[in-house]
């Protein structure tokens, strides 16, 4: 009965210690907050997502280190681009003005998948991850457990071609 007393406290306190130096193996998770998307139409035919750029102050905070998020707003873009369906650019004012008419949820459920899929470790489920390059190919490495894997491309869907064609005659 001792013993058993004796090993509670002994494993109270590591976990105790195990807390104070490291709360996020300890089960104290921080969660992966992001604002949600300000969309605006544009005319008939354009939606403008106001706070594309703000996503990676927002990433940033998320994962903080010196250089910010290891993502670059091309690919997030050329990847929200592909989901719809569409193409799309920046304006002067850094806001992403995309062909077509587009809810709120539609961008949301793609950030999430974009999150998912070239954001988080599949192993601790961290966000603290480095999007890297090599020999043609995207690998995520994890900077919290090591682990890393290599993404799949962004593929382009397929786009209409509209408007009036050269006949060449």
């Amino acid at each position: 009965m001792l013993y058993c007393c004796l090993a509670v406290q002994l494993l109270g306190r590591v976990f105790n210690i195990l807390r104070e130096n490291n709360p996020e193996l300890a089960g104290d998770r921080r969660r992966t907050v992001m604002r949600p998307p300000q969309v605006l139409r544009e005319g008939t035919k354009k939606t403008v997502f106001v706070n594309f750029m703000d996503l990676f102050s927002d990433l940033a905070q998320i994962v903080p280190r010196k250089g910010g998020m290891h993502r670059q707003p091309d690919h997030v873009m050329a990847f929200l681009l592909a989901e719809l369906g569409t193409s799309g650019s920046l304006d002067g004012q850094q806001r992403l003005v995309v062909k077509g008419r587009f809810a709120p949820k539609n961008f949301e459920g793609i950030l999430r998948r974009y999150v998912n899929e070239y954001v988080i470790c599949i192993g601790c489920k961290s966000p603290d991850t480095i999007l890297s390059k090599e020999n043609r190919l995207f690998f995520l490495r994890c900077e919290k457990c090591g682990s890393g894997r290599s993404v799949a491309p962004i593929k382009a869907g397929f786009v209409a071609r509209v408007g009036r064609r050269n006949t060449g005659t």
